[in-house]
């Protein structure tokens, strides 16, 4: 490991902070924040589509590999095994977290403290996803490939910039410290610093098919948690244009990253 991939990776990481202050937008309407909230599912499922849909095409490709003569079928159950348990993995144990911290129902918890739990959810399920990024990066120096690091750095720091703005959605209208707001931040962005620590000791696709999973069973756990705040918020029309703007904002931030070489 050395300072260039440090570097990369809290660049990467730290640009989750700029979307947070969004969270201190108090004087909104209940409409306004129903836009937000499904904005920040928007950005959500498109981070599901494009980890599931990565992960399968891999996975894919092992199998039609071995159809044609390759040995390639034990990699590809292998890997089908690895994502499944980590989809699992991850799905369960946002389960568990909300049945063992969250003593309340969801619908009995105050308006601000459902926010501030969803939101905290986010961070957790955006911070695995990270993870998975800080990984390719220190795979990509660990053979050389300083340039294409340097790509994917700069990629994911105008990707993680959206995801911080999914972060503070939904605490639009209410009152969201700025210990809480730094601290989500880290869980959501801090990740990706690690990730390239991990990943500059450790070349293992395995581990990186089953964060694959992991961060999918977390991201999919919070989408049904924003969709169940969305229903007690007004105006379905309004929900849709923001689960569609969400899903654009994080596509084309994705696009540009795949034009720019990576």
């Amino acid at each position: 490991m050395n300072r260039i991939q440090l570097l990369y990776g809290l660049v990467a990481g730290s640009t989750i902070f700029l979307g947070l202050p969004v969270a201190w937008m108090t004087r909104i309407s209940e409409r306004t924040r129903g836009f937000l909230n499904a904005l920040s599912t928007g950005v959500l499922i498109f981070l599901l589509v494009e980890i599931a849909g990565k992960s399968i095409e891999g996975i894919e490709e092992l199998l039609v590999s071995s159809t044609e003569g390759y040995a390639t079928l034990t990699s590809a159950l292998i890997f089908s095994g690895e994502l499944i348990a980590g989809l699992a993995i991850g799905l369960l144990s946002m389960v568990f977290f909300e049945n063992r911290f969250i003593r309340q129902g969801k619908d009995k918890l105050p308006s601000s403290s459902r926010a501030h739990h969803v939101a905290m959810m986010i961070a957790v399920g955006i911070g695995i996803h990270n993870l998975t990024e800080g990984l390719a990066i220190a795979q990509a120096t660990a053979w050389g490939q300083e340039s294409m690091a340097l790509f994917l750095a700069v990629g994911f720091a105008l990707h993680n910039a959206t995801e911080g703005f999914g972060i503070a959605a939904p605490l639009s209208g209410q009152r969201a410290s700025t210990r809480f707001l730094l601290l989500a931040g880290l869980i959501g962005g801090g990740p990706t610093l690690a990730g390239v620590i991990v990943g500059s000791y450790v070349q293992s696709q395995d581990f990186a098919m089953f964060s694959f999973g992991l961060a999918a069973g977390v991201i999919l756990f919070v989408i049904g948690e924003l969709l169940h705040l969305g229903r007690s918020l007004k105006g379905e029309a309004i929900a849709e244009i923001g689960l569609l703007t969400g899903f654009a904002i994080a596509f084309v931030t994705e696009m540009l990253v795949v034009w720019n070489g990576l």
